[in-house]
């Protein structure tokens, strides 16, 4: 499988309500020489998360140890700007599962879909009412149910739904990249191919 496979996910947040977050932001284009999916995460935010002398800034949400989870809120339109790949695969290699925010970039977006990291498009008052609980108590849970496509706000209750196309559902559920996907319907590739005549 290309990555593990998304069904229920429980779990607290790292929130990060800036808008316009863009791929430069999520990696840096001086960390794009690699072409494996592997050590982006140690790059995620380079520049909001260490100082030029490479210590951590202690007031950026992903250094700080109140705030931890699999999961990244963030603001209106994430990931905006180029369409590297490296962006998605650097959120995926630092451990978050999900990313939920009121508005993505579709081309990240899609990139996020590629490799496993599930993009939660909620209203905008729905994430507004995730920052303040996680702003009021950073143990704040989230559920993401994927097979009902639904977002809870475990503390209360409230629940949203989200959008995902039916393809990109299935290869999630089951950890399959597109390749892994052509593979699981080899047989009726074949089948389908030994009908036809030529």
């Amino acid at each position: 499988m290309a990555y593990d496979k998304f069904n229920i996910l429980k779990s607290t947040a790292v929130p990060l309500p800036i808008e316009n977050i863009d791929t430069d932001q999520i990696i840096p284009a001086r960390f794009l020489k690699a072409t494996e999916r592997v050590g982006f995460g140690d790059n995620l935010f380079r520049d909001w998360r260490f100082n030029p002398d490479n210590s951590l800034k202690p007031d950026f949400a992903l250094n700080n140890p109140i705030y931890s989870g699999k999961i990244l809120v963030g603001g209106k339109n994430f990931g905006s700007g180029s369409s590297r790949e490296h962006a998605a695969w650097a959120v995926y290699d630092y451990g978050f599962r999900c990313v939920v925010s009121s508005f993505f970039a579709d081309i990240f977006k899609n990139n996020c879909l590629n490799i496993g990291v599930l993009p939660v498009q909620v209203s905008a008052a729905f994430a507004d009412r995730i920052f303040t609980a996680i702003a009021a108590d950073p143990s704040t849970a989230l559920e993401v149910n994927l097979p009902e496509q639904t977002i809870t706000l475990l503390s209360t209750g409230e629940k949203e739904s989200f959008d995902i196309s039916p393809y990109k559902k299935h290869n999630l559920l089951n950890g399959f990249d597109d390749i892994d996907y052509l593979q699981s319907i080899k047989q009726e590739i074949q089948e389908f191919a030994d009908q036809q005549k030529f």
